[in-house]
């Protein structure tokens, strides 16, 4: 994956002179797959991947695909409470660090969403008290791990490891739920979530494609009036999920 759409990455980096490389931190809960997707990404073991509910990402690690992009792999939501918060807080940081005085370090996030799960709650709540507080919205991509397990591992052909057409048509219409339901509880209209498996490798160039998609066409600037603390956030967060 290295070589993939490299030459498009590096002219549309130089063309309008972003900083390199460009960074994109992962965001999403535990289990939704952040370091396997990193694994997919660069076809290799590169982030190690918990088992079970148990994360093995406890803080933000850098992984560079080549010198013209970097991922941060973030702790997942879901751990309990105290965890919960300093989470929050921690992507909140992130989100809002500056690399100097005119730039910030993070120039895209990237919501991993669990395509198994039905409640989604969680991660729209994440979208709207903590991510969508930090960065701009036309740099937040979405994105639906786990395609295959969307029905329950059913219409999962695992001899070709892709989806059946039954499958498609429900990982096509849960893309569009998702859009609308973002739109509903965020305001924020976005381009249709792309769906993958990072555990098969499916749809991997389309993750890809994806996030050129979103690339910025201007560095990310520090404005003055940014105030909202990790703190804060990080507290709303909790607030809205009702767990203070």
């Amino acid at each position: 994956m290295k070589n993939y759409r490299f030459q498009d990455i590096q002219s549309h980096i130089d063309r309008y002179n972003l900083l390199t490389p460009l960074d994109i931190l992962l965001v999403g809960g535990t289990g939704t797959g952040k370091s396997s997707t990193l694994n997919a990404l660069f076809n290799s073991t590169v982030a190690k991947v918990g088992e079970g509910v148990d994360p093995e990402t406890q803080h933000v690690s850098a992984h560079s695909l080549h010198d013209y992009l970097r991922f941060h792999d973030s702790a997942g939501l879901g751990d309990g409470k105290e965890n919960d918060y300093n989470h929050a807080k921690n992507i909140t940081w992130e989100l809002q660090r500056t690399c100097n005085t005119d730039y910030h370090f993070m120039d895209l996030t990237m919501v991993l969403l669990d395509g198994g799960s039905r409640d989604l709650g969680t991660a729209f709540q994440l979208l709207e008290s903590v991510v969508l507080k930090a960065i701009e919205p036309q740099r937040v991509i979405v994105a639906i791990n786990q395609a295959d397990m969307a029905m329950k591992g059913r219409y999962w052909n695992t001899h070709s490891n892709k989806p059946e057409p039954t499958l498609v048509n429900f990982l096509e219409e849960k893309a569009h739920s998702v859009q609308h339901r973002i739109n509903e509880s965020t305001g924020l209209t976005i381009n249709k979530p792309i769906y993958y498996s990072a555990k098969f490798h499916y749809n991997i160039h389309a993750l890809v494609d994806h996030i050129i998609h979103h690339f910025p066409t201007s560095r990310r600037v520090v404005y003055n009036h940014e105030s909202k603390g990790s703190d804060s956030n990080a507290s709303g967060f909790l607030n809205d999920l009702n767990l203070l």
